[in-house]
């Protein structure tokens, strides 16, 4: 669960009731003769009031145990367990004057403490790791669609080149009454998308169409970069943005082929490229995990 704008109100709420409270307690504590005990009555509301909110954090277990309870929606009761579950504790707090008392209070105390920190790290996990991973493995797929994805990265790549390649017919097919002028500009277009044409015939297509290659260039993503910062230093910058193009295609084909397969009819994981790697020992389902 992200923390997103749905959790506006319930962040609002919490404020305000932290808020009533630390202005009821500052004064209480002031003015209390002994200090702030749990035994007071402003004490003992303190008390109720932080185990209310830890009784009904530790429903949500209780909930997910027995689905048949439709008591509100399952969000509502992930948003509360999360917000109500951090307010639990400036209440015990409040509710003790801010003293752990004997050893069991003690331990009880550093117990809640670490519940509430470890609730903190993981709704930090759920927040942040999923964006972590969209980043990290930006092109997802599923294995149905895989070698309609591959055929439509080759396609795409034929169309660039193909575009990149335009100005050079359009030259050749120009009419003009000086045939060596007309001879010396297609010699110069050709000379200068060559490396490109090159580079695309040799390497690349080769990388794009055998998706089982195990030695190929761009299959590493460090060599692959470093192919494509020599091939912009031979192009002129109106070709660098088809060259990005093209980088970004073999990336997307790199992470093609890291993709673990978990199917449902088979017991076996295996990458995309068709390489085993091991068995399936429960349940069943299908998964897309970057190995």
């Amino acid at each position: 669960m992200r923390i997103d704008r749905t959790h506006k109100s319930w962040l609002i709420a919490s404020l305000v009731i932290l808020g009533v409270a630390t202005a009821v307690y500052i004064p209480y504590a002031r003015n209390s003769i002994t200090g702030p005990r749990g035994g007071s009555a402003i004490g003992l509301a303190f008390g109720i009031i932080g185990s209310a909110f830890m009784i009904f954090s530790g429903l949500l277990a209780a909930r997910k145990k027995v689905e048949v309870w439709r008591l509100g929606r399952a969000q509502s009761w992930m948003r509360g367990h999360l917000w109500l579950g951090l307010l639990s504790l400036p209440m015990i707090l409040f509710h003790g004057g801010f003293r752990f008392g004997g050893p069991l209070t003690a331990v009880l105390m550093a117990l809640l403490i670490l519940v509430v920190a470890s609730g903190l790290f993981g709704a930090a996990l759920q927040h942040y790791l999923p964006k972590v991973m969209t980043s990290e493995v930006p092109f997802e797929t599923i294995f149905e669609q895989i070698d309609h994805v591959r055929a439509e990265l080759l396609a795409e790549a034929d169309e660039l080149i193909a575009r990149a390649s335009a100005p050079l017919k359009l030259v050749a097919a120009a009419p003009s009454g000086d045939l060596a002028a007309t001879a010396d500009s297609v010699l110069g277009a050709e000379e200068t998308l060559a490396p490109l044409r090159n580079f695309y015939a040799r390497e690349m297509r080769p990388f794009l169409e055998d998706h089982r290659g195990r030695n190929q260039p761009l299959a590493d993503q460090e060599k692959a970069r470093g192919i494509f910062e020599r091939l912009r230093r031979l192009l002129p910058a109106g070709m660098h943005e088809t060259t990005t193009s093209l980088e970004e295609i073999c990336d997307e084909e790199r992470q093609l082929r890291s993709v673990v397969i978990c199917t449902a009819d088979t017991r076996m994981c295996a990458r995309s490229d068709g390489t085993a790697l091991l068995k399936v020992e429960s349940g069943r389902g299908s998964c897309l995990e970057q190995s």
